[in-house]
């Protein structure tokens, strides 16, 4: 039976080193696929492939790579599995204060305090962020632990001064409220990615976490600032976006594939979240691919 809680990941850095930093090979990371959250806050650069993200109430697509930071606390999925297509993923994990508790006090690192309480919400950067640091961070796997540190630094602080980023989680739902919030959210956004082709009655999830429909309704909303119709179809657009750019099946069958059973329905989600049609979002993806 799966677990319907969010999984408190324990991170222990290699001795000598004040940070986590592990390079995976392709799908290697086997963590990939669970819900999960921890105080470290998570650099993660995704060389090439597509896949998706789950980041808090957020969710969306990315292709080409990503580089991403999340803040401490802030739940999410992993980003690459046996389907991503990537190269390799490189994952830096640090503790707010792992370098002492009065380090970022200091002057010096007044920008990179500043860019640890803005990945509170999720930071997505862009390509051109992304094709300038991505390098630097996989490099860092040759580096001795020392100049590994000083490389990091140097990396936060460019993170800091990139202006091509976007912000996942706006709401920023973190794992810091109430333990009962925390398993009733960590309920339904497992029971939803695990169930999300299929239909899924108000009842039914309310059911889940001992609600009434109309108080899950109440408290869905006022915990993350959106439906939970709203949240179901996101959810779906994002995997028909993902089938849209990997799958060579017609969008009739992506629509029915990623939950939707209206295609009329399918249309209108996909326009109001992606902001154009299933078929121009595939028209342009492979443009840019190709």
């Amino acid at each position: 039976m799966k677990s319907l809680k969010a999984t408190f990941e324990v991170i222990e850095p290699a001795f000598g080193s004040s940070f986590y930093y592990s390079q995976y090979v392709q799908s290697a990371n086997v963590k990939a696929h669970v819900w999960h959250y921890h105080p470290e806050i998570e650099l993660v650069f995704v060389n090439g492939g597509s896949g998706k993200r789950q980041i808090g109430t957020h969710l969306s697509y990315y292709t080409d790579g990503d580089l991403i930071l999340i803040g401490s606390n802030l739940p999410h999925c992993g980003f690459t599995d046996s389907t991503t297509g990537n190269r390799n993923e490189t994952v830096i994990q640090m503790k707010p204060d792992f370098l002492g508790q009065d380090f970022l006090g200091i002057p010096e690192m007044k920008n990179i305090q500043h860019l640890f309480e803005r990945a509170k919400t999720g930071l997505a950067f862009g390509e051109e962020t992304k094709a300038r640091l991505g390098e630097k961070i996989e490099e860092l796997n040759d580096m001795p632990y020392f100049k590994r540190l000083l490389a990091l630094l140097d990396i936060l602080n460019d993170l800091e001064a990139a202006s091509d980023f976007k912000v996942l989680n706006a709401q920023g739902l973190t794992m810091e409220m109430q333990v009962q919030d925390n398993n009733r959210l960590n309920t339904v956004f497992n029971y939803v990615k695990d169930h999300f082709k299929e239909q899924i009655p108000l009842e039914e999830v309310a059911d889940k976490v001992s609600m009434t429909v109309p108080s899950f309704c109440r408290y869905f909303k006022k915990i993350t600032n959106k439906t939970f119709t709203r949240f179901v179809n996101e959810y779906r657009v994002v995997h028909a976006s993902k089938l849209l750019a990997e799958k060579p099946i017609g969008i009739t069958e992506v629509c029915y594939e990623s939950g939707f059973n209206n295609f009329s329905h399918f249309n209108k989600a996909f326009k109001e979240f992606t902001g154009k049609s299933a078929s121009q979002y595939r028209k342009e993806l492979k443009s840019v691919i190709e």
